[in-house]
């Protein structure tokens, strides 16, 4: 992962301890939200709503899952009956760089995408926002 804006990254790193109730050092970039610091569904509605209010964005709903279909080509498939085809978690891993490959695995379903993100996820989706923000 590229370096991060430490301006960008400590507000991000506040908004995800502030939700979850932990000290901020246990918000480290690689540390996946649901797994290692034991977010629920319902706190990723918190976490962007800080992030939102700190940064003066709006986080677009299913934001992941669009980028990922991004790049299609009409044709091209990236589930089928819920779970992700190869060009399915190719287009992911593209669209989540933050991701190790080996965490997208064959069978992968499209509602487990979320307990694949990371604190570097919400910081790119931030550094994303904000500079298209600024661009406009």
């Amino acid at each position: 992962m590229p370096e991060l804006d430490p301006d960008v990254f400590e507000k991000v790193r506040e908004a995800i301890a502030e939700a979850l109730g932990l000290d901020e050092d246990e918000v480290v970039p690689e540390a996946r939200l649901m797994d290692d610091l034991g977010a629920e569904s319902l706190d990723f509605l918190d976490i962007v709503f800080r992030i939102e209010r700190a940064f003066g964005i709006k986080v677009p709903r299913g934001g992941v899952e669009s980028q990922a279909r991004g790049g299609l080509v009409e044709g091209e498939v990236l589930e089928i009956d819920g779970v992700l085809t190869d060009l399915g978690r190719q287009k992911l891993a593209e669209a989540m760089p933050e991701v190790p490959n080996e965490d997208i695995v064959e069978g992968l379903k499209v509602s487990e995408i979320v307990t694949l993100f990371r604190v570097a996820t919400f910081y790119r989706i931030v550094v994303t926002l904000l500079a298209e923000k600024k661009a406009s």
